[in-house]
């Protein structure tokens, strides 16, 4: 994969996911190469799926949702069936914005946004518990976010 990548592509990647608003003009600019080139350049990236997507980073606190919570997921079957279903659920549901299967002590991290925590325990009692096959969940409600929606380093 990343042996089809030269220097120039790297560099339309690092300048992509630092601004994804950043025009093709000074994208070019910054890579020297032409515009033209820069644009088939950055095509073929999307093409090939090295860019998944481009999107606006909204600000949690900003859209009431600044309370950020981590749910670890214990389901009561391990078999492909009951992942199945249950990451079925889980993408049908808005206020999930990460899920995760994991090795260890949980199936699951589901990372979830709300407004606080009376709102977190409504939809813990609603929603997340009723999520086919969940046996536990133990919540771990976020203090600090240190480092969060970082930028890749390659």
């Amino acid at each position: 994969m990343s042996a089809e990548l030269d220097k120039i592509d790297y560099k339309i990647l690092r300048l992509l996911q630092q601004d994804g608003r950043i025009g093709n003009a000074e994208i070019a600019k910054r890579v020297n190469v032409s515009a033209a080139t820069c644009h088939r350049r950055t095509q073929r990236l999307f093409e090939d799926g090295y860019i998944q997507n481009v999107r606006a980073q909204i600000a949690p606190d900003k859209v009431d949702r600044g309370a950020l919570v981590m749910v670890g997921v214990v389901l009561d079957r391990s078999t492909p069936e009951s992942f199945g279903a249950f990451e079925a659920a889980c993408r049908a549901l808005p206020f999930i914005l990460d899920c995760h299967l994991v090795a260890g002590d949980f199936d699951y991290f589901l990372k979830i946004r709300v407004r606080d925590m009376a709102d977190f325990n409504h939809l813990h009692g609603d929603q997340l518990i009723a999520l086919p096959g969940v046996r536990q969940t133990r919540t771990f409600f976020v203090m600090k976010e240190v480092v969060d929606n970082a930028l890749l380093a390659f």
